[in-house]
């Protein structure tokens, strides 16, 4: 018996041992947390102490008056803590950091476990289906569809009150809606209340975004920051590449440096779960404003932040069951935005970092919109909202999430180059082809892209640009869609630096090249989503080449609607800040 006790004793404390490890886990990320908390909340006093005690005595003034009655003087008192308070920068960033911050901590470790899930499940869930059916009626959905209609007319013809002109801009959205109906796969299967309702939110952000003051100024602050934090590549350029090569804007060393800094930043914060985290809040509001499925919401969502073969990998177990709708809006989604870790080339060109943040944004419900117009969904998704659930990061550690961002953002680096050299070689045989062809029967200086360039003339008026700058922005669009965007946006700011476009062209251009409708993103895309679902390949190279189409659309409606909201004062203020930043990258 004693035998038996002895032998069964390391079975007993194996059992023990994960049991008191994972304790001593718990403990340690508790205590850890603790201290996080203590730490954080200590700097936000202590950070309100010295702007209590020692701004208010640089910043805040004190009016002195003097009363003629009883000769007594009066102080009119300003409280400090709203003296200069600028939510953007120094204090009163902190203070939006730390009360964001706290609200959702609080929504998610307290509200949301206890008392949040009973009332959503509850109320919130049941209310959500029941609005969900009834607005699925036909009635209902042609009283809506009526609805957004003439809201969004009432608003252009607002905007355009004292500039007619801007109601041109209507015309290329009227014009892409007709082509995607025409091109669509399946005519009578449109939805056309997502497809409505897509093209309306993606209408509401532009005016929220560059319309509305506090809009405008969160993205003004939202793009800022962006510029700066882009800036801090250049240190670690400058060290490997040194001042010569960095100073003489040389493009593969100067510009793409910053993708290899983002990479990093953004590998570290999906193995943290933070991307998960904005992109399921994202999804859902684009699932539930829209209409669109599950898997299809977050990778627009995800594509905002991330890029085309990056996104997918959020929903890879499920792509192989996606029907080919939803793959063709997937595709979508990833021609009609960019990522973030190109975003700092595109400002270091000249381009407005808030309108580039703006035009992102936009393509996540726009896409949507055309992806369904074009293909819309005649099976059954197979994905629903109770049996989804986000990729979680394959690295192991923290320090392994940063490396393995580093290392993939040598293959996007590696892909831009290769793309950009041999597209531009590919564009030059066909200049020079063409050139001596015309030149054989007399006619002097044409060229292939100049050729494409007056192609794409009717288009970009109909997006809004004056008639003037037509042909040189129809060569930035045509060098964006056949070559790609950083081409089409080197070529923008040599016309902003030269005065060559008016700011309204420049800013319309700038949304219009905002995506990765090219035909080097087109093979990417193949082969990314290809490699995730073997099985399903021949499907994605069939949808991805009229998601090509679609995706090029949503950038120009963007371009249209930021045609009609964009404001003269903003557009002046906006070429003399491009002008000043490719200058200052051209020295």
């Amino acid at each position: 018996m004693a035998k038996r006790d002895n032998e069964a004793q390391p079975v007993l404390e194996d059992e023990t041992e994960p049991e008191e490890e994972n304790k001593a886990k718990r403990i340690c990320k508790l205590v850890c947390l603790i201290v996080f908390h203590i730490v954080f909340i200590a700097y936000f006093i202590w950070c309100t102490v010295v702007y209590i005690r020692y701004d208010r005595k640089e910043h805040c003034h004190f009016n002195t008056t003097k009363d003629d009655s009883n000769s007594t003087q009066e102080v009119e008192y300003t409280p400090p803590i709203l003296c200069l308070f600028n939510w953007c920068m120094g204090y009163g960033f902190l203070v939006v950091l730390f009360v964001l911050f706290y609200i959702a901590y609080f929504y998610y470790k307290v509200f949301k476990p206890y008392v949040g899930q009973k009332v959503y499940d509850n109320s919130i869930e049941p209310a959500i289906d029941k609005w969900m059916e009834f607005s699925r009626t036909r009635i209902m959905s042609i009283v809506m569809i009526l609805f957004v209609i003439v809201v969004m007319g009432a608003i252009i013809l607002f905007e355009s009150r004292h500039e007619l002109l801007k109601v041109r801009g209507v015309a290329a959205p009227i014009f892409f809606i007709f082509v995607g109906f025409v091109f669509s796969k399946h005519r009578r299967a449109i939805p056309w209340r997502i497809v409505v309702h897509g093209l309306f939110l993606q209408f509401m952000l532009g005016i929220v975004v560059i319309r509305w003051d506090r809009g405008r100024e969160v993205f003004a602050c939202a793009g800022d920051k962006a510029a700066i934090f882009f800036s801090y590549a250049r240190e670690g350029a400058l060290f490997v590449y040194g001042e010569t090569i960095v100073n003489d804007f040389v493009f593969a060393f100067a510009i793409l440096a910053g993708i290899f800094f983002f990479s990093v930043i953004t590998s570290c914060l999906f193995y943290l779960g933070v991307i998960q985290f904005f992109l399921g809040v994202f999804g859902w509001l684009l699932q539930a404003m829209i209409g669109t499925t599950v898997c299809e919401s977050v990778n627009a969502a995800a594509n905002i932040f991330l890029s085309m073969s990056e996104s997918p990998l959020l929903i890879r177990p499920y792509i192989s069951r996606l029907t080919r709708s939803e793959l063709h809006t997937i595709c979508v989604s990833g021609y009609a935005t960019v990522a973030g870790t190109v975003l700092g080339a595109y400002i270091s060109f000249g381009a407005s970092a808030a309108h580039l943040i703006t035009a992102s944004v936009m393509g996540a419900p726009g896409s949507l919109a055309f992806g369904k117009l074009f293909y819309p969904e005649t099976e059954e998704s197979q994905t629903k909202a109770d049996n989804i659930e986000l990729e979680a990061s394959e690295d192991e550690t923290l320090l392994d999430a940063a490396a393995s961002g580093a290392a993939n953002a040598m293959m996007i680096v590696l892909g831009i180059v290769s793309n950009i050299i041999a597209f531009i070689s590919m564009i030059a045989f066909f200049n020079a082809v063409v050139e001596w062809s015309f030149e054989l029967a007399g006619v002097d200086e044409v060229t292939f892209i100049g050729l494409l360039s007056k192609a794409f003339m009717p288009l970009v008026f109909l997006m809004g640009v004056p008639w003037y700058d037509c042909q040189k922005i129809g060569l930035v669009v045509a060098e964006k869609t056949l070559i790609n965007e950083f081409v089409g946006y080197m070529d923008l700011g040599k016309m902003i630096m030269g005065g060559e476009i008016d700011a309204r062209s420049a800013a319309i251009a700038t949304f219009a090249l905002c995506g990765f409708a090219n035909p080097g993103s087109l093979g990417i895309l193949i082969a990314a989503l290809s490699v995730m679902a073997p099985t399903r390949r021949a499907e994605i190279t069939e949808v991805a080449f009229l998601a090509f189409f679609a995706g090029s659309i949503v950038s120009f409606t963007s371009a249209s609607w930021a045609g009609i909201f964009v404001q003269e004062t903003e557009v002046n203020s906006i070429s003399e800040k491009l002008i000043d930043l490719y200058l200052k990258n051209s020295k």
